[in-house]
């Protein structure tokens, strides 16, 4: 199998690392494989891709989809991003905890959200790009969100000696327990 696939601490969250077949010409390797996937026990359909480039200290999120949710595999296409995911699963053992995963594009490695949680992202680098595949389409007005430091959630964000440049939007989302009224 071209991937070594990595149960996180919570359940649902997979890391990924595709084998990396490298030369003096460069690398090749495959990100996503339908039939890998599956027999590794993840059956996902995607339906989109998204990629955006930010700078360093640009922490974006944390977003989730209230009636549509959005499974994703994301990833760094160049640079590193500290990427992180809340359980909003209402039933969940772990409904509120976080997990955190340095993506590189060194490492190739890649991250699996699934639908329920909330997602955000640190860009650690002087530049990344950020590449996902989502399992249902974007629905702007269905976007929800939850505050990035909300102490709550107590996500260790890494120290990147500067504050976190945030969008407008995101600097006005709720905590977990106004989401949770």
């Amino acid at each position: 199998m071209p991937f070594s696939i990595t149960q996180c601490s919570i359940e649902g969250l997979f890391e990924i690392q595709p084998k990396v077949f490298g030369d003096s010409r460069g690398y090749f390797l495959e990100t996503w494989s339908e039939r890998d996937f599956r027999e590794a026990g993840l059956n996902i359909r995607f339906v989109q891709d998204n990629q955006s480039l930010s700078t360093k200290g640009v922490l974006r999120g944390l977003h989730f989809q209230k009636t549509h949710p959005q499974g994703k595999l994301v990833r760094a296409i160049s640079g590193e991003v500290f990427d992180v995911a809340v359980d909003l699963r209402k039933n969940s053992k772990t409904f509120g905890k976080w997990h955190g995963v340095l993506l590189s594009s060194e490492k190739q490695n890649q991250f699996f959200i699934p639908a329920g949680f909330a997602h955000g992202f640190l860009v650690v680098s002087d530049t990344a790009v950020f590449a996902y595949k989502c399992t249902d389409f974007y629905h702007p007005e269905d976007e929800g969100g939850l505050m990035w430091n909300d102490p709550d959630i107590g996500i260790a964000w890494p120290d990147i000696g500067m504050a976190p440049l945030l969008s407008d939007k995101d600097t006005k989302h709720p905590g977990l327990k106004d989401f949770v009224k």
